[in-house]
């Protein structure tokens, strides 16, 4: 297999990272992408990006999709009723002699493989529900579930309090956002259930604003936000952005304020231990 590029000389395209998540790389350009993201922090960070991306796409598809997919026990019993009608009017068929089967054996033939689809489908449901959800390491908050929330306040506010640091979030309602995003049974020491905006910017304490964030299972975790935040903070107590545009900027996409308000396209080091 051709690489679409040098990995020596710059990046690993997006293409090539998704086939190596699939594993559909051969031996040799599989090692050598391995080693480039041993080396590469804007690599490693790119695949976290793109793994966390199909996260997303199957959680929102499984809540939004599987709950509209209407049952088949009406149309079944319908189908059966119609059935047994044609029977009772229909006289009974002679030997076939080529053409056509006669209607009531084609209705039968249907329902037949439409009970045959139902049937595999209801197993294949039960052993989706079956088998343990593995907890996505989230970069980002699924908008869907946390767009962010604050309270009305306003600058002097938020600098005049004389601990800035997010307020601990109850332990019952960290289970409901870790049900919400389909992690039941994840560990409270893997995750902190961090708030989207936080206090310190005038964050809401509110389900729409908490999401479970990684401590360490992503280049983007917890720890770099909290510098973020941090930043933001002082940035805001010290005249240089206004609150509004703090809220915005970490809501909307807190990795692209980190890249913006840090100057760097990847964490820095102390935000790392």
């Amino acid at each position: 297999m051709v690489m679409h590029m040098e990995l020596h000389d710059a990046h690993i395209p997006d293409e090539d990272l998704l086939m190596a998540l699939d594993g559909e790389l051969e031996e040799r350009a599989a090692a050598e992408v391995g080693r480039h993201l041993m080396a590469c922090w804007a690599c490693r960070a790119r695949r976290q990006e793109i793994e966390d991306a199909i996260a997303s796409y199957v959680r929102v598809h499984r809540r939004n999709l599987d709950s509209r997919i209407p049952s088949a026990a009406g149309p079944r019993a319908l189908l059966k009723a119609r059935l047994e009608r044609i029977a009772e009017t229909t006289p009974a068929p002679g030997p076939l002699r080529g053409g056509m089967p006669p209607l009531w054996l084609q209705v039968a033939a249907v329902m037949v493989f439409a009970a045959l689809a139902t049937v595999i489908a209801g197993y294949w449901n039960a052993s989706r529900r079956a088998s343990p959800r593995p907890a996505a390491a989230l970069s980002v908050p699924d908008a869907s579930l946390t767009p962010g929330a604050t309270i009305l306040a306003n600058r002097n506010q938020v600098c005049s309090g004389s601990n800035p640091n997010n307020r601990a979030v109850p332990a019952s309602l960290q289970r409901k956002v870790f049900e919400e995003y389909g992690i039941p049974g994840a560990q409270s020491v893997a995750y902190e259930v961090d708030y989207l905006i936080t206090p310190a910017l005038g964050g809401a304490d509110d389900i729409h604003n908490l999401w479970p964030q990684s401590y360490s299972e992503t280049v983007w975790n917890a720890r770099v936000k909290d510098a973020l935040e941090a930043r933001l903070h002082d940035l805001v107590c010290g005249g240089s952005i206004d609150l509004a545009t703090a809220q915005r900027d970490i809501s909307a996409n807190w990795i692209a304020a980190y890249k913006k308000y840090f100057q760097t396209d990847r964490p820095l080091e102390t935000a790392n231990p």
